[in-house]
């Protein structure tokens, strides 16, 4: 019998949901639309709810010179996920857009449809509304990844995911450029179109 404490000794960063679509015109190419949800339960920095939209991944400029921004109602937890994880994901790490997002106020943050066929966060600013869509969702399944396959290397990341073969982002309803395309994932290939719900991030 195993003495191993089923508590992980660690501290909780942050636990929420946290889906994603990326976007690409061919599976090659640069990423052209990318867009990170987070609804947070419980971090260092409150609760909260909010959207990272890069409609111009290349350019290191915001909103309105091009639509890169984050809407969320809780801006210091945002900057914390966009400064120490969001950026360091593989989609992100490499768009100079990440770093040049414009902050904008949440009004209204909801979700519709099924987590068994297709599903929508629709997220809103004073200017701008997007709706966040993924079609034809796969079955569930789990992932303990250990922090040195990690993007931060300082987190232990268990989550719960479920890959779409189809997704879509609009802004104001005109949809982010490309299509959903193929990733690494662990070893495997996966959608760049994903739910990924019970989401922690454990300090190691």
């Amino acid at each position: 019998m195993s003495s191993k404490s089923p508590i992980h000794p660690g501290k909780v960063a942050w636990t929420g949901e946290n889906p994603g679509i990326y976007l690409k015109d061919s599976q090659d190419g640069p990423w052209t639309g990318l867009m990170c949800f987070f609804r947070i339960v419980y971090s260092a920095h409150g609760m909260g709810s909010g959207i990272v939209v890069l409609d111009k991944p290349g350019l290191a400029q915001g909103y309105p010179e091009v639509a890169n921004f984050c809407i969320s109602d809780n801006e210091p937890l945002a900057r914390y996920l966009i400064d120490e994880f969001f950026s360091k994901f593989a989609s992100f790490r490499v768009s100079p857009g990440i770093q040049a997002l414009t902050h904008l106020p949440m009004i209204e943050c909801r979700r519709e449809g099924s987590t068994l066929s297709t599903y929508s966060e629709i997220v809103r600013s004073k200017e701008l509304e997007v709706v966040a869509t993924w079609k034809d969702l796969g079955a569930a399944y789990a992932v303990d990844m250990p922090a040195e396959n990690g993007p931060t290397k300082l987190h232990q990341m268990y989550s719960l995911f479920l890959d779409a073969a189809g997704g879509s982002v609009t802004i104001n309803g005109r949809p982010l450029a490309g299509k959903v395309m193929q990733r690494d994932f662990a070893g495997t290939r996966k959608s760049t179109a994903f739910l990924a719900f019970s989401e922690s991030w454990m300090e190691v």
